[in-house]
């Protein structure tokens, strides 16, 4: 387990120093060639896809794995070793959900750290305040281990989970306007529009993180109808987002109207459904593949469950689910 830990500090350094696409792309073939060699399940995969090391020229080349392969197999690159600990997507205990093995969790943590920082200022300078109720239910989130990991470094003693009493976070928020206290609201759909629609708060120091929908708890509504709704109860002038999963090790960022962009060790790509190498221009409606070069213990090339487009300035919209009975050749690594 050192080994690896020490492989995963020396793999952090290396992601700190990417400082333009050519550096990405190196890192991502090099990435490319560790998991050919010592990821069984995607090695298959390649082979399926008739890719080899040789074949990757450029970042178009290289095979993304389907995000479903995470609910059925050990998607690893050290299958000989025991894992610290590892992630669930959410869900019921009656539904197959993604796991995603971890061998070192402060890796995790410092990467979540990493990425937040490319957009805001740093981690440690917010007090968060977390609406996280459904999450918090379940064992095993990686959203509940990167809000935990950013409560413990605030400086603000009034950071931490608010699950169920919304009138304390009422105060609290106003309490820190008063101080002009740099806050993040981070909770799920449902939490934050009962919170908006029990209190009538007017921010301005307060950024407001809209993540994880409405979970069954209320009637699921278009997204720009949530955030003028939560904007104008809450008197901010854009609503946040965080794009993550528990296949990811890092997050991309919205700062408003729902468009995210990525940290320098992500990028995505918007591809033909049955077409791994057929890249779609920008403005073209197709499922988001996602390199993620933190994945480096399991696998830094998915292909998501969502639909998305990519736009002429670097950003990407998410525009809903994907059927997976659309993938040809899915299945065959089901047998």
């Amino acid at each position: 387990m050192e080994k690896i830990k020490d492989f995963l500090k020396t793999w952090q350094k290396k992601l700190d120093l990417i400082r333009n696409e050519q550096d990405f792309f190196d890192l991502s073939k090099a990435a490319f060639s560790f998991q050919y060699a010592n990821n069984e399940v995607y090695n298959k995969w390649c082979k399926l896809l008739n890719c080899s090391e040789k074949d990757i020229k450029t970042l178009e080349d290289i095979p993304f794995l389907p995000i479903e392969f995470f609910k059925n197999h050990r998607v690893t690159c050290f299958n000989k070793e025991k894992e610290e600990d590892f992630f669930l997507s959410s869900g019921t205990s009656s539904m197959q959900r993604s796991q995603h093995l971890v061998y070192n969790k402060q890796y995790y943590v410092e990467n979540t750290f990493s990425c937040f920082s490319q957009f805001f200022d740093k981690v440690e300078n917010y007090a968060y305040l977390c609406l996280l109720p459904n999450y918090l239910e379940q064992e095993h989130s990686s959203l509940i281990c990167m809000m935990e990991a950013f409560v413990k470094k605030s400086i603000y003693k009034q950071s931490g989970f608010y699950s169920h009493n919304l009138r304390q976070v009422a105060d609290i928020l106003l309490s820190n306007q008063k101080n002009n206290i740099p806050t993040i609201l981070f909770g799920v759909t449902y939490a934050l529009m009962d919170l908006a629609e029990n209190f009538d708060l007017h921010l301005h120091n307060t950024i407001v993180f809209e993540t994880g929908g409405m979970k069954g708890r209320r009637k699921e509504l278009p997204k720009h109808e949530v955030h003028n709704l939560l904007k104008n109860r809450f008197g901010v002038e854009k609503i946040a987002s965080e794009y993550g999963m528990c296949e990811l090790f890092s997050q991309g960022y919205s700062l408003g109207d729902g468009l995210f962009f990525t940290p320098k060790q992500m990028h995505v790509a918007i591809k033909e459904i049955n077409d791994y190498k057929n890249t779609l221009p920008a403005e073209k409606r197709g499922i988001i593949n996602i390199i993620d070069l933190a994945n480096i213990s399991s696998c830094c090339f998915i292909q998501t469950g969502d639909l998305g487009i990519k736009h002429s300035n670097g950003g990407f919209s998410i525009l809903g689910r994907m059927d997976y009975a659309d993938i040809r050749g899915c299945n065959l690594m089901y047998q």
